[in-house]
């Protein structure tokens, strides 16, 4: 990047190579979130010994990765996005063996550092979303956006189908079966930081900057990243506050039913309860694993249709689609409760939802602030997606020892259904201005 000048660089072939190994990264990571998410929930309450700690690994994941989502953004800032991306795949890596090192030790404590650091990894991969935008031409930012998140649905569906082979690998390694998924985790999130380390030159970020500056002729400068300036960037403009609900009410939604799905169809299928070890039960086991797959599968699987659905109908429109969606994934998981199926039909549902609402969200969200304020912007949003995602998986335990999971999932539609007001307002008031 020192060397070659930006005029000596063609943007477009350096972003088609630069979607491919965020891309590639993408499918290697996402064996390590998979795993955690399939069968964190179930770890917690077999190293804690109570049900009421179900939630704890994915609210120390997404509380990680809220925390880390600026401090990432700021590095990215100052260094580009490939020492941004690296750091928090490395830190995930060491997230994975801490929670294989945790099973063996039988340490809850363990179990959640682990966890914690493998949040670094989930704000790792949330940005990357936005660095394959970063040279994107306008028409073609949901595209780009989209292939990107489409890339993690091979490792992240895999994930939680590696119970049984993991348990096979365990067995090899003489480490207790339920590791085994994690030395899986491991080997995916130390090749995707290798690719990335050594691929992802020029960085695009920094390159982005250095052709702004040159048609500028040196003006602009970068905002000092915080939570602060971020906010009233957001503020300013419409479209961006619309873009931040809309990311933050789909992953707090998103997170709040996924998290505590393994545990109601655990009960729902194997019978247990607290105080009985929750992976007796092969059939559970494999209804929880499949379950989480296809909604894993629904959250990135037909990303591409969303990328095209936003670049050609609107973000507004995609926005919305994705609501709804949530909307109808809710019902069908809530009033299906008792049946496995409509539960996994609803997962899906929800999946999809989550997928359109983030893509378009996230598109909308990188072009309705000044340029040097994105990366911040950017940060600010993984920020407040990650805490509402620990809101969402620390209170739904509660929520379904209180109400049930029918009650829980109704308390994700009136979130859902308030976002779509908000669209709807913000529609209707931007084609007003533009009419006037």
């Amino acid at each position: 990047m020192t060397s070659t000048s930006p005029a000596a660089l063609d943007p477009r072939r350096v972003q088609r190579r630069t979607v491919f190994l965020l891309g590639s990264s993408q499918l290697l990571s996402g064996i390590g979130n998979g795993a955690t998410l399939s069968i964190g929930s179930l770890l917690a309450v077999d190293l804690s010994g109570s049900e009421a700690w179900a939630g704890s690994i994915t609210t120390v994941l997404t509380l990680a990765a809220a925390a880390s989502a600026l401090p990432l953004a700021r590095l990215a800032e100052s260094r580009g996005r490939r020492v941004g991306l690296v750091a928090g795949l490395v830190s995930a890596l060491a997230g994975a063996l801490l929670m294989m090192g945790a099973v063996i030790a039988g340490s809850f404590p363990l179990l959640l550092l682990g966890g914690a650091l493998l949040g670094l990894g989930t704000a790792a991969n949330l940005q990357a979303r936005f660095a394959a935008v970063d040279l994107a031409e306008p028409e073609h930012r949901g595209r780009s956006l989209s292939t990107v998140v489409w890339a993690i649905t091979i490792g992240a569906v895999a994930g939680p189908n590696l119970i049984q082979p993991g348990a096979a690998v365990g067995s090899t390694l003489g480490i207790p079966p339920i590791a085994g998924p994690f030395v899986f985790s491991a080997a995916g999130l130390f090749l995707a930081a290798v690719l990335l380390f050594v691929g992802l030159r020029p960085d695009p970020l920094l390159l982005s900057r250095r052709l702004a500056s040159s048609a500028a002729n040196g003006a602009g400068s970068t905002v000092r990243g915080s939570i602060r300036s971020g906010l009233r960037a957001i503020a300013a403009s419409p479209q961006a506050r619309l873009a931040l609900v809309a990311v933050v009410g789909a992953h707090g939604v998103m997170v709040a039913v996924m998290s505590m799905t393994p545990l109601h169809l655990q009960q729902l299928v194997g019978g247990s309860h607290a105080g009985h070890h929750t992976t007796e039960s092969t059939d559970a086991l494999v209804i929880i694993g499949v379950t989480i797959s296809l909604h894993i599968a629904g959250m990135f699987a037909l990303s591409p249709l969303w990328g095209w659905l936003t670049d050609k109908a609107g973000r507004y429109r995609t926005i919305a689609v994705g609501h709804v969606l949530l909307l109808v994934a809710v019902l069908v998981a809530g009033l299906g409760g008792q049946e496995p199926m409509l539960v996994t039909i609803g997962l899906i549902l929800l999946g999809l939802g989550w997928s359109a609402a983030t893509i378009a969200g996230s598109t909308l969200l990188a072009e309705s602030v000044a340029e040097n304020q994105r990366v911040t912007v950017q940060g600010v949003s993984d920020t407040l997606m990650g805490a509402a995602g620990a809101l969402g998986g620390a209170t739904s335990g509660l929520v379904l020892a209180w109400i049930g999971y029918q009650g829980l999932n109704a308390v994700g539609g009136v979130a859902a259904a308030v976002v779509l007001v908000l669209a709807a307002t913000t529609a209707a008031k931007r084609r007003a201005s533009l009419a006037a």
